[in-house]
């Protein structure tokens, strides 16, 4: 072997072994500074008391919620109220057709804001998802499935749930009575601490703002909503989430950051679109479109409809983290950094190599070439919401919900 020969290997080492330690330099500097971001935000948001009073609509549909509302909702609620003030308040609660003892703990609740003297409306209504599937498949929300037979749409269901807990809304307006915010709550855990950190998000200034919910950590749960400021879903389902570079780099720094949609347990919008001449609603994507074996959700659609989206935009907020139950709560706020050293430097790794690929694209492809085969049957075939279909179709069950 030759002197050349060898030094040319020795060089060959020397510049692996420099480019090796530049790699982790650069990988260690990347993790604090993120562990760093993360801390000073959620130490800032510790010590950080909204100054503006806002009044505040609050509004919930509860299916089969028993056990999340004896154990916190109901709890949470009650503390809440405290501190927004029970005359900055009105509570809209709308329960359809449990199957458990829903009503009874709701009934509990509304005995204890009675005692409160909270202004509400609860609404226990009889009508469970075996009647709604008994009634004439006729008229729209219903579908044709793949077999020949017609089913009730999922969506196009929850949607008029929703639309029924904002009739008092309307109904105050018409009084003089108004609310800056309305306040949509999931059957999620939560704190009040957690509710005016997100109704303070971008300084108050938002067309939505939405929490971050978790059911399995550190996944987390509301995929069919969620969309990056591309108006592409995320590509992984744990942290940073998202292919667009301006949702990523926000959620790096922990703050709020821009979508396109999301809902995501627990979200804040302001009230004025919803009492206007032509009132934001929920709704699905039209029937004839859904056949196409395409859904939306309707917690996507209200963003796209909403006209303040444009102008105000629509903010998930990273520092409001809720759950499914008190175990996931816990999960979600551990005592020390929310991210552990190897939860970044897989998740910013997974990230970047899912960026490369075109499997999103290709999901949208999809859905895209479908929406074009519809819109080309006739000129009235519009859907602004595109970004929120996907490729499913779903229908209600007597239990739920199902995929076709």
């Amino acid at each position: 072997m030759t002197i050349l020969s060898i030094s040319r290997r020795v060089l060959r080492y020397r510049i692996a072994r420099a480019l090796v330690i530049i790699f982790a330099i650069w990988n260690l500097a990347e993790i604090h500074l993120i562990q760093h971001r993360i801390y000073e935000a959620e130490y800032t948001a510790l010590r950080h008391r909204p100054q503006k009073q806002e009044r505040v609509y609050i509004a919930s549909i509860n299916w089969n919620n028993e056990l999340i509302l004896r154990s916190h909702w109901s709890k949470a609620l009650t503390q809440l109220i405290l501190k927004l003030g029970r005359e900055n308040v009105f509570i809209s609660i709308y329960e359809s057709g449990s199957y458990d003892n829903t009503k009874d703990a709701l009934r509990e609740l509304d005995r204890e804001l009675e005692r409160m003297r909270v202004p509400r409306n609860i609404t226990l209504s009889p009508v469970t998802h075996e009647d709604e599937l008994a009634a004439p498949a006729e008229g729209e929300g219903w579908i044709r499935t793949p077999d020949g037979g017609k089913q009730l749409r999922r969506v196009p269901y929850l949607a008029r749930i929703r639309n029924l807990s904002l009739l008092p809304l309307q109904d105050l307006a018409r009084q003089g009575i108004t609310f800056d915010k309305i306040l949509f709550l999931n059957d999620i855990v939560f704190t009040p601490n957690d509710v005016l950190k997100l109704l303070d998000t971008n300084g108050g200034e938002y067309a939505a703002a939405c929490s971050l919910d978790f059911s399995k950590p550190p996944n987390y749960y509301d995929t069919f909503a969620l969309r990056d400021s591309k108006g592409h879903e995320s590509i992984m389902q744990t942290w940073p989430y998202f292919s667009s570079a301006e949702s990523r780099h926000a959620m790096k720094k922990m703050s709020p950051v821009p979508v396109a949609s999301c809902w995501n347990g627990m979200v804040a919008m302001p009230a004025s679109p919803f009492i206007a001449s032509s009132p934001l609603r929920f709704r699905g994507i039209p029937d004839s479109l859904a056949e196409y074996h395409l859904e939306g959700s309707e917690c996507c659609l209200i963003h796209t409809d909403n006209p303040l989206t444009v102008d105000k935009g629509v903010y998930l907020n990273p520092l409001v983290r809720v759950g499914y139950s008190g175990a996931t709560y816990t999960a979600t706020h551990p005592m020390m950094n929310w991210l552990s050293v190897k939860r970044i430097l897989q998740g910013l790794w997974v990230n970047r190599l899912r960026r490369l690929g075109i499997t999103t694209w290709l999901k949208e492809a999809v859905v895209r070439r479908r929406i074009d085969s519809w819109r080309a049957l006739g000129a009235g075939n519009e859907e602004r919401g595109e970004l929120c279909i996907i490729n499913e179709m779903q229908i209600l069950h007597k239990y739920g919900w199902a995929h076709v």
